[in-house]
C-alpha cells in the first residue's frame, strides 16, 4: 500500500475477516487493523469486509464493508480497476468484479503443487505474478504449470524501513513458524516443510561460533521440549507474537539483529525455486545483511546484494563470520540491493505495467 502511494494511484486494501461468533473479539480484531493503517497514513484507504461465516464464496451481498461503504466499493468497481490478489485471498463472485485481476503468489513450492490438484484461482484471473524468481529457469524443478507465470521481487518499502546502526550485539536471528502443517508430494513422499527439520544441520552454530548470539523468533509454547532442545544447543527463542506484535515492533525487532540467519524449506532448495522471503527484504532496508539457503536466486541479484546463500553448516559458520569481520562493507550492500531490487514501488510499476 505504501508503494502504491508513492507511485500516487488510488488504492484501496481490500481485507476479509470472517466472523469467529465472538462480536467482543471480532471488534477487538477490526480496532487493531484500524490502528495499524492509521499509523501508516492509511486510515482512509480500506475497505474492511466483515462476514459472519467463513466460506470460500466472497459474495458482498453477505459482506458488511468497514472503512469505505459498500457504496463507495461498488461506485470503484464500476469504473476501470486492477485486483492484486494476493495469495488468492479473494475469490468469486466478487474477484469477477474487477477487470483486471492479478494473482500475486507468495509461496511458490505449495502453490504450484496444489494448482496441480485443484483449483486455487488459475480459472479466474488474467495474470500470475510469483516471488518464485526461478521458476522459469532450466534447472527449476516445480510441478508445471497450465499458467504462464512472471516473477517480482519480494516487496519492501524502503521509505518505511531506513538502514539502523549496528547493533551492540552480534545477534542473527529470524521470525517464523517453527512447526508447518502444509504438505507437497515430491519423488512419491510427503518431506517435513517445517523450520524445525529445516534447522537441525545448523544446530551447531553456537558452539562454533561463541562470540555471537543466535536467537529464534518462533512459535513454540513455553512447555514444549523443543525450546531445551534449543537451549541446550545455544540458540535463544523468543515469542514472534511479542517481538512481531505490530509493524513497529517488528522492524525494532529485525534492527537489532546484526544479519538475518535463517534456512528455508527444503522443497524450495531441491526445487529450486527461487524463493525469498519478504522478511530477507526487510532485513536488507534495515541494513542487515541475509544469511539463507540458496534455492537458485542468486543468479537475478547484482552481485554485491547483502545476501550469502548457503547450502551447508560449513558455509554457513564461513559466512557468519565474514559478516561479523566486515560487517560495514555487507550492510552497505544489502540497503543498496534493497533500494535497487526489492524496492515496493519498482516492483508494483512493473506488475502494472507503469
Amino acid at each position: 500500500m505504501l508503494g502504491l502511494r508513492r507511485l500516487k494511484l488510488d488504492a484501496i486494501w481490500l481485507e476479509l475477516l470472517p466472523s469467529t461468533n465472538d462480536v467482543a473479539e471480532d471488534q477487538g480484531r477490526i480496532r487493531k487493523f484500524q490502528r495499524q493503517l492509521q499509523a501508516h497514513g492509511l486510515g482512509g484507504r480500506y475497505c474492511l469486509l466483515y462476514h459472519n461465516f467463513v466460506s470460500d464464496t466472497h459474495d458482498l451481498d453477505g459482506m458488511r464493508c468497514i472503512g469505505i461503504s459498500k457504496r463507495e466499493l461498488l461506485d470503484r468497481l464500476r469504473g476501470p480497476n486492477v485486483l492484486l490478489n494476493l495469495a488468492y485471498s479473494i475469490h468469486p463472485p466478487l474477484l469477477l468484479q474487477f477487470d483486471r485481476r492479478i494473482f500475486c503468489d507468495l509461496d511458490p513450492s505449495e502453490i504450484f503443487y496444489w494448482m496441480t490438484k485443484m483449483e486455487l484461482g488459475q480459472s479466474y484471473h488474467h495474470e500470475f505474478w510469483t516471488i518464485g524468481l526461478n521458476v522459469n529457469g532450466p534447472d527449476c524443478r516445480l510441478p508445471k504449470s497450465t499458467v504462464r507465470w512472471n516473477t517480482f521481487y519480494p516487496l519492501v518499502d524502503t521509505k518505511l524501513f531506513q538502514a539502523e546502526p549496528r547493533p551492540d550485539v552480534a545477534k542473527f536471528t529470524t521470525v517464523g513458524q517453527w512447526y508447518w502443517g502444509g504438505a507437497v508430494e515430491v519423488a512419491g513422499e510427503f518431506p517435513d516443510l517445517s523450520k524445525k527439520h529445516a534447522f537441525e544441520p545448523y544446530l551447531d552454530l553456537p558452539t562454533r561460533i561463541p562470540k555471537a548470539r543466535f536467537e529464534l523468533a518462533m512459535n513454540i509454547e513455553a512447555s514444549d521440549p523443543e525450546r531445551e532442545r534449543l537451549r541446550r544447543f545455544g540458540w535463544k527463542v523468543v515469542d514472534p507474537h511479542r517481538v512481531a506484535r505490530t509493524p513497529r515492533a517488528y522492524r525494532r525487532y529485525l534492527a537489532s539483529a546484526l544479519a538475518e540467519f535463517t534456512a528455508i524449506k527444503g522443497v524450495d532448495v531441491a526445487w529450486r525455486t527461487g524463493w525469498i522471503s519478504d522478511r530477507a527484504a526487510v532485513f536488507l532496508a534495515l541494513g542487515r545483511p541475509v544469511i539463507t539457503e540458496d534455492t537458485g536466486a542468486s543468479r537475478y541479484l547484482p552481485a554485491k546484494n547483502g545476501f550469502s546463500f548457503i547450502r551447508s553448516l560449513r558455509q554457513a559458520e564461513a559466512s557468519i563470520r565474514a559478516v561479523m569481520k566486515d560487517w560495514k562493507r555487507f550492510s552497505k550492500q544489502a540497503r543498496s540491493c534493497a533500494i535497487e531490487v526489492f524496492d515496493a514501488a519498482k516492483n508494483l510499476r512493473r506488475i502494472l505495467s507503469l
